[in-house]
């Protein structure tokens, strides 16, 4: 796993408890459930085809003016508020073989398919960004590149550092 680090003006402000959980390795879906005893839920915000951001697009090796299909969720654990906002970006190119279930899942966590019995290959960033500190995934799935962003929100940061 590869990690992009922030600068160390943002490293100040980051809590202990909060880093751990930004480079862990595994299935988010699977640690936020065991945090909350088993209580998991994603929320669909958002589904839809768009334009790949160039950043995206440069990080996965893929074209510029491909289109992606990309999700966006909140996922809950033993709370009324979101703990995490994700994101997920799957490049037209991508979404063949395995990974064409991926716009099919509904409410499903993707790191239910992910992580079913196999550790992918994963790339990682660590970024702070205005809803709160995001780790960035680049993951290879049986040959098919994808990025799963999560946002921490603020009311995850506070429940972990009760």
């Amino acid at each position: 796993m590869h990690h992009i680090q922030p600068s160390n003006q943002w490293q100040n402000n980051l809590s202990i408890p909060l880093k751990s959980w930004l480079y862990a390795e595994g299935s988010l879906t699977q640690q936020l459930t065991d945090l909350a005893q088993g209580q998991f839920q994603v929320e669909l915000i958002n589904e839809q085809y768009q334009r790949m951001q160039k950043q995206d697009a440069q990080w996965m090796n893929m074209p510029l003016h491909h289109l992606a299909w990309v999700r966006e969720s909140y996922l809950y654990g033993c709370e009324r508020q979101p703990w995490v906002k994700a994101k997920s970006i799957f490049p037209i190119l991508s979404l063949r073989k395995k990974a064409r279930i991926f716009p099919h899942i509904g409410k499903k966590p993707i790191g239910h398919y992910l992580f079913q019995r196999t550790q992918p290959e994963c790339q990682r960033r660590v970024i702070y960004q205005d809803d709160g500190w995001t780790r960035q995934s680049c993951y290879t799935w049986h040959g098919c590149k994808f990025i799963v962003q999560e946002t921490f929100l603020a009311q995850f940061e506070a429940f972990i550092q009760k």
